[in-house]
């Protein structure tokens, strides 16, 4: 059964607790499908099955309420948290999704927090990591507080207007209305994960430039034995 069927034939207040529930826990660094649950919980109140204003608040309340715990745990586990975790989550918690995130904090700072909500990579990593790197508190509320709004009110809104102009298409212009809400539905989830998917990649190929590095790309520069890096002599061609 879909989430969303699922969650049409729960009481409002349920499904205002597991919006929230989910979403807090997501963002103290286990991945869960919170965004898949905010999205189906925006339709529903498209449908008139909940508020959608409520929608909005109890998946704000969690994404902020989450972070800073995940803040709070990360500021106290250290790195040996993210180990701890990639046993447990390989898949979602592996070295180089880890120096990915990393990369994003070491060049946008409190940025990487509130541009994170949006990059289905660093959503789980924001609060953990902001404390991991000690990044002070004051600062990551100031960049964590407004994402969240942003993030959590924002796709109530559009999904919600999204999901009303969809039914009033359906009503006046029966299979049509429904191949153009499927269509719109479909290009709209394209665009935001080929957006993620860039910005992901943007991040994995934005390494800072070191000794051990290459600028901007993180590939190593190769050294021969001896330790130098100078270019041999041209040899001169005789005719």
């Amino acid at each position: 059964m879909e989430i969303q069927a699922w969650l049409a034939t729960i009481p409002p207040l349920a499904v205002y607790t597991l919006v929230t529930v989910v979403i807090l826990i997501e963002m103290l660094g286990v991945p869960l499908p919170g965004e898949i649950i905010l999205v189906s919980g925006a339709l529903l109140a498209s449908q008139g099955v909940v508020d959608p204003l409520w929608v909005g608040v109890c998946a704000t309340f969690g994404a902020c309420v989450g972070d800073s715990l995940g803040y709070l745990i990360g500021r106290k586990g250290g790195r040996p948290l993210f180990t701890r975790l990639g046993r447990r989550f390989p898949h979602h918690f592996s070295e180089s999704n880890i120096a990915t995130a990393e990369r994003a904090f070491d060049r946008w700072g409190a940025w990487a927090v509130f541009f994170g909500r949006f990059v289905a990579l660093l959503r789980i990593f924001a609060g953990p990591l902001a404390g991991v790197l000690r990044m002070p508190y004051g600062k990551f509320l100031a960049a964590d507080l407004p994402g969240g709004v942003l993030w959590a009110g924002g796709t109530t809104a559009v999904v919600y207007y999204l999901g009303v102009i969809a039914q009033e298409w359906l009503h006046r212009f029966s299979w049509i209305g429904l191949l153009l809400a499927v269509l719109a539905g479909a290009l709209s989830t394209w665009y935001i994960k080929r957006r993620a998917r860039r910005a992901t990649q943007r991040l994995m190929a934005a390494g800072p430039a070191d000794a051990d590095g290459a600028p901007g790309t993180g590939a190593p520069v190769s050294i021969p034995e001896g330790g130098s890096t100078s270019r041999p002599a041209p040899v001169p061609v005789t005719d």
